[in-house]
């Protein structure tokens, strides 16, 4: 049995008898369910009535063209199957949609093959949408600066790409966890870049960030009509992960009911549509993050206990910046090196009193505190000796002695004489407030005093304008 094509729907729509029915023996013996029909009409009606994950179309029919069926074939990945000297059909069937074509005649054996190429490419397409849309979790490097404070967590996480490489599928899970700020994100992107799948897609998964009526969809994908929005087959992105990496972040977000799914998925392998009935094969390596101990939510029953053992099986805790006092000025260079390339800097010097600054900081927001701390000093400061005045601040000039944060801008500060960019500022500030709310949206929103709608806005703009 296919692992590709088990569970899966497929249509065959084709007037040589005998060639559906070897199409048809061949797909079921590999676990898809399969109609079979003779007529654009029939392809028609079973198209506008089933939710097909695959087609597999003839061109000439004896009531009309099986190109013109792809207007009817929304979400469904079609291909075009031509005689010899069709290649023009064929092109033009591309142009309008079809996912790949095939020549009679064909060995019946490449069929999963050409699946497979249809199936990749959907689930490229799917990440792609999720990667530009509102649930969007920020981008960052798979490179890591370990040092000598995480020496043994990098030998740890060696040894589990060890056990991946000579496991190969069905990759266990993996449990981050680490105070908002430590890098989860990037030991996730690390993990994968560094792993037997590194070319394959690895889907990024705010769970905070999803809407909980839209988070099973989201995850799990959805049949066409399942609900009112639902006007076409969406893959999940379980599906969109299948073959590669799907990383959970802020996991303990998930309502008991999905993390139930869930454990169904990393357990058996297996997931469902919202609005199916097929059960179908994912093989996604799932890596979960979240900055609240999942052990004591356990206890509490703000986290299913099951989930939690699973995935507990390889758990990796990483340390606060505070607890890593020995690296701090090491990695301030490494992540200032990045930064500076950035702003189209050749070198950058941090003086004395801005080592003193960093060393002498409790760090509550981690490395993406002093990653943000690094860039407002190249910015507004001078590169040749950085210096870094609102950490000296933190408890004084942005506080007044009631403690009331009423007034929160430091009344020192001055506006460069190259000007000032509002969009930027405005932008900082919304990534504050959903650092602060760690990744909670609405609640970031309450911070700001803004509609949600306005945060999901400018992230979307943002991601337009970055062209991610």
């Amino acid at each position: 049995m296919n692992a590709l094509l088990s569970g899966r729907e497929i249509l065959v729509v084709d007037d040589e008898a005998l060639l559906r029915k070897r199409l048809v023996r061949f797909l079921e013996s590999e676990g898809a369910n399969v109609v079979s029909v003779s007529s654009f009409e029939e392809g028609k009606r079973a198209l506008s009535s089933m939710p097909f994950d695959y087609a597999l179309l003839d061109v000439h029919l004896p009531d009309g063209l099986g190109i013109d069926l792809l207007k009817f074939a929304d979400g469904v990945s079609c291909v075009i199957m031509t005689a010899d000297g069709g290649w023009e059909i064929a092109v033009e069937a591309m142009k309008q949609g079809a996912a790949d074509y095939m020549a009679k005649p064909f060995e019946i054996q490449e069929i999963p093959l050409i699946l497979a190429r249809c199936a990749s490419a959907k689930r490229s397409d799917r990440s792609r949408q999720h990667r530009m849309g509102p649930a969007k979790t920020e981008q960052g490097g798979d490179t890591l600066y370990f040092g000598d404070s995480l020496l043994e967590l990098k030998e740890q996480l060696e040894r589990i790409l060890t056990a991946d490489r000579r496991l190969g599928k069905r990759l266990p899970p993996v449990l981050l966890e680490g105070e908002t700020g430590t890098g989860k994100s990037t030991f996730a992107r690390w993990l994968h870049a560094s792993g037997p799948r590194e070319n394959a897609e690895l889907v990024v998964v705010n769970c905070a960030a999803l809407p909980e009526s839209l988070a099973e969809s989201e995850l799990f994908g959805h049949e066409k009509g399942a609900f009112t929005d639902a006007k076409e087959k969406r893959i999940g992105l379980f599906e969109a992960a299948d073959g590669g990496t799907l990383f959970l972040d802020e996991i303990a977000s998930l309502s008991p009911a999905l993390q139930a799914k869930v454990l169904v998925a990393i357990e058996e392998g297996k997931i469902r549509r919202v609005g199916g009935v097929s059960e179908i094969l994912v093989d996604a390596r799932v890596i979960a993050a979240s900055n609240r101990r999942l052990k004591e939510l356990s206890a509490s029953g703000e986290f299913r206990e099951d989930l939690y053992h699973r995935l507990n099986l390889l758990h990796a805790l990483i340390p606060p910046l505070r607890d890593r006092r020995s690296d701090i000025l090491a990695l301030a260079q490494y992540l200032g090196v990045e930064i500076a390339r950035r702003y189209r800097l050749d070198t950058f010097t941090i003086s004395e009193t801005g080592k003193a600054q960093l060393l002498a900081h409790d760090w509550p927001g981690n490395i993406r505190e002093l990653s943000h701390e690094i860039e407002r000093a190249i910015i507004l400061g001078d590169p040749e000796s950085l210096a870094f005045p609102a950490l000296a601040n933190v408890s004084g000039d942005l506080e007044n002695e009631s403690g009331d944060n009423s007034e929160w801008l430091n009344q020192r500060w001055r506006f460069p004489e190259s000007g000032f960019d509002l969009e930027t500022a405005i932008d900082r500030l919304i990534d504050q407030a959903i650092d602060q709310a760690d990744g909670n949206v609405s609640q970031a929103s309450r911070l700001l005093g803004v509609p949600r709608d306005y945060i999901r806005y400018r992230r979307k703009k943002r991601s337009e304008e970055l062209g991610e």
